[in-house]
C-alpha cells in the first residue's frame, strides 16, 4: 500500500513526497490504568498508517485521506477544529508545534493504511504520531520522541475531545519489533521485554463492532476516576491517582 499512496500522491499533488509509516498498537496488560498513572504493557504491531508528505508554497495545509477519498485544506493561520473529524487529528498535531513557538510551513499530506478504524488498535494515535514525526523530520525541528508523544496526546485531548492517557501514543512512537513495552505512566520510565511467541500464537479478533472514544463512556470513566481521587484526597492528601 505504501507504494500506492506514493504514486497517488505524485498524481494528485504533482510533486515527490517523503514517506513515513506509523504502526498501530495492542495492549496486553493495563486497561484504564495509563491515565491513572499506573503500569501498562503495550506493543506496536505490523499494521500501519502510511504518510506521503511534501512541503508546498501555497500557504496552506492540504490533506488527502487515501482510504476515504476525501480532501481537506486550510490556510496556515486557520487551525481551529472543524466538522471533518479525521482532519482534526492532523490540525491538532500542527497546533501543538505552533503553540510551542514553531512556524510550520505549508505542506501536502496523503495518508492511509490498514490499521482498522474503531477497533481498539489506536488508529488515531497512529495518525497523530505519524504526522508529528513527519513534521519534525521534514522541517528539521529538534524535538525528541517524548516531545512528539506529548504533542500527539494533546492533539487527542484538544481536537478529538478524548481525555486519553499517554499509552497509545507512547506505544506507537516507541514500539520495537518482537518486544513489549513496560511503561510506568507516572514517571514515563519504560523497559523493553522480548516477546517471541515461538509455538504459541496470540490471536486478536476484530469483532467488526466499531467504537469511538470521543462518543463513548471513556471520558466519563476518566471523570469518575478523577472524582474517586478527589474523595480519597480528603483522607490522604498524598493520593494523586487511583
Amino acid at each position: 500500500m505504501i507504494e500506492e499512496i506514493r504514486e497517488q500522491f505524485r498524481n494528485y499533488f504533482h510533486t515527490e513526497p517523503i514517506m513515513f509509516s506509523s504502526p498501530g498498537r495492542v495492549n496486553l496488560i493495563g486497561e484504564h490504568t495509563d491515565y491513572n498513572n499506573g503500569f501498562v504493557l503495550p506493543a506496536s504491531i505490523n499494521k500501519y498508517i502510511h504518510f506521503a508528505v511534501a512541503p508546498n508554497i501555497n500557504g496552506e495545509y492540504r490533506f488527502y485521506s487515501y482510504d476515504l477519498k476525501e480532501e481537506y485544506r486550510t490556510p496556515l493561520h486557520e487551525l481551529d477544529p472543524g466538522n471533518v473529524q479525521w482532519a482534526n487529528y492532523l490540525l491538532g498535531v500542527i497546533k501543538q508545534f505552533v503553540k510551542d513557538g514553531r512556524q510550520v510551513p505549508g505542506f501536502d499530506c496523503m495518508f492511509g493504511g490498514n490499521v482498522p478504524l474503531g477497533a481498539g488498535m489506536s488508529s488515531s494515535a497512529s495518525i497523530e504520531c505519524g504526522l508529528a514525526y513527519a513534521i519534525n523530520h521534514i522541517f528539521e525541528f529538534d524535538y525528541l520522541p517524548l516531545d512528539l508523544i506529548k504533542f500527539s496526546q494533546k492533539a487527542e485531548h484538544e481536537y478529538a475531545g478524548v481525555q486519553c492517557g499517554i499509552m497509545d501514543q507512547f506505544a506507537v512512537m516507541q514500539g520495537k519489533k518482537d518486544h513489549v513495552i513496560m511503561l510506568d505512566c507516572r514517571s514515563l520510565e519504560f523497559r523493553y521485554f522480548p516477546l517471541k511467541m515461538r509455538e504459541y500464537v496470540l490471536v486478536l479478533v476484530n469483532t467488526g463492532v466499531k467504537h469511538s472514544l470521543a462518543s463513548s463512556e471513556y471520558n466519563k470513566r476518566r471523570q469518575e476516576c478523577d472524582m474517586g481521587v478527589s474523595i480519597l484526597k480528603k483522607y490522604d492528601d498524598s493520593i494523586n491517582s487511583l
